[in-house]
């Protein structure tokens, strides 16, 4: 979406077109129910964050002052919703430990992430994702799959962007360990063959 198309919708939601209130709705309620549901790891708990992200969208748009794009500004209400649940339920997620990874197993994991594309596989990375701590398949989600940049991800998150290149690395680093421990071993090594 374009700024001048960003800023329409949000001047005719501001004046009470309840239709363009249901295009921004569209657009963005499959990711922002994803990332609800990688931070909450609860199906029903991420419907409902969603359903109460766009209401929060729906009250403090015509606070929103378009310093940054419209797409974070959801994501980052989407996040605060998150992070209330979370502390109104005072669940605690499982926590990946990090192994010790030389950088050749990592890139070599890397290749492996780049090969997979058949659904099984996607189906193995989302199952695997899963099993990460809620920040950190929030900035997985993010960074790989909306292909946000680490500035846009920094003002969702409240985080410095160096802050949030290092969580990134670490969270990967748990995906690899996870991918690791998940994938057939006879396939990593075949893409670590493949990589070199």
């Amino acid at each position: 979406m374009t700024t001048d198309q960003e800023s329409s919708i949000i001047n005719q939601i501001i004046g009470g077109d309840t239709q363009a209130f249901a295009v921004l709705v569209d657009r963005y309620k499959d990711l922002v129910f994803t990332l609800a549901l990688r931070m909450l790891k609860n199906r029903e708990e991420a419907e409902e964050v969603s359903q109460d992200t766009f209401i929060k969208v729906y009250k403090a748009l015509a606070k929103f002052k378009r310093e940054s794009k419209l797409s974070t500004w959801v994501y980052k209400v989407a996040y605060n919703t998150c992070l209330d649940r979370i502390k109104k339920n005072k669940s605690r997620y499982n926590e990946v430990a990090i192994d010790s990874f030389t950088g050749n197993q990592l890139k070599s994991l890397d290749n492996a992430l780049e090969v997979l594309e058949n659904e099984e596989q996607q189906q193995t990375i989302q199952d695997c994702l899963q099993q990460l701590a809620s920040k950190d398949s929030f900035l997985l989600t993010l960074f790989y799959f909306e292909e946000l940049s680490l500035e846009e991800i920094s003002k969702v998150v409240n985080m410095e962007a160096n802050t949030v290149k290092v969580n990134i690395h670490r969270a990967r680093k748990r995906l690899a360990n996870i991918l690791k421990q998940r994938l057939e071993p006879e396939t990593i090594q075949s893409y670590e063959r493949a990589g070199n």
